[in-house]
């Protein structure tokens, strides 16, 4: 195969990486499993142009993407719409969707197993045509993004320190909110502190990733309005890999689902593959089954 690399000298890992080295490697590894192999290094500001043109390229069997898991949830999305195969190198914090794939987490390592992989298709979602390969989010989840970036860091470990102080904001500031969804033409309203919306469920771990991308479906899940005792019994139940059987949570699989929040305000927040966004009284939800080509492990 033909392929470019496209690597994030500003994802996590990489920061701390020679990355001559790593593009010599990438090179050798792929050079000796048969692939000729392009290699690029950006920067955050320059990394969505160059993804674009890379995904439109028809001299191209498939690319791939190195970084966090903002730098993956952008590719897959150019990767999507240009029906481009896509290899993840996950050198980000948490490398969620690389979880999924079920990839070593070393990028060392991982180099190995993209070259001898294969391409499977695999399900992604959309919120308003927004993809993402991991989660939609609000309330709880966006709350804590938002307390998050308030702090500075620099650091993975700096990171860390910023979501736990903001975890603990909003465990005793939750917030409440009114939705209402149409799932297979039934409506209903609630109201909740939390909404999250998963590309195929979440599987039985505390970081809340699919074990698998390829079901077809959407998990969908609420949390009724809870007090500060309440987001500590749900957080504990997540860091047990529970969050699915908490008592807490109401679960549904769907292909689609239509969200209207009739008392949101003009700074109302979600978060689509950790980043922050806002949004507005409608959302439209859904799967693309089989439409993201992903190069994995044999």
């Amino acid at each position: 195969m033909k392929i470019k690399a496209i690597f994030n000298r500003d994802g996590g890992t990489f920061r701390t990486t020679d990355m001559e080295a790593y593009g010599r490697k990438a090179e050798e590894v792929f050079h000796a499993a048969g692939h000729d192999i392009e290699i690029a290094v950006a920067s955050g500001d320059g990394l969505a142009e160059l993804l674009e043109k890379t995904a439109r390229r028809d001299d191209l069997d498939a690319m791939l993407a190195g970084g966090g898991d903002g730098t993956i949830s952008a590719a897959a999305a150019v990767a999507w719409k240009n029906g481009m195969p896509l290899g993840v190198v996950p050198a980000g914090t948490m490398n969620l969707f690389a979880r999924s794939l079920k990839l070593p987490l070393d990028i060392w390592k991982v180099l190995d197993v993209l070259a001898d992989g294969r391409i499977v298709e695999a399900d992604i979602g959309s919120a308003d045509g927004r993809a993402f390969v991991h989660q939609f989010s609000m309330g709880l989840h966006a709350r804590m993004v938002r307390y998050r970036e308030s702090f500075s860091f620099a650091s993975r470990l700096g990171k860390m320190r910023a979501s736990t102080r903001a975890a603990l904001g909003v465990m005793f500031n939750p917030p409440e909110f009114e939705i209402e969804f149409e799932v297979d033409g039934v409506r209903e309203k609630r109201s909740v502190s939390a909404i999250s919306v998963s590309n195929n469920h979440f599987g039985p771990n505390a970081l809340m990733y699919a074990d698998d991308v390829t079901g077809g479906h959407l998990g969908f899940y609420t949390a009724p309005p809870l007090k500060p005792s309440g987001v500590a019994k749900l957080t504990f139940d997540i860091m047990r890999g529970k969050f699915r059987e908490s008592a807490l949570i109401t679960e549904m699989s769907v292909s689609t689902v239509n969200l209207h929040f009739p008392k949101a305000r003009h700074n109302t927040n979600c978060v689509i593959d950790g980043e922050l966004l806002p949004v507005g009284r409608d959302v439209a939800l859904r799967v693309h089954p089989g439409e993201l080509k992903l190069l994995v492990g044999t």
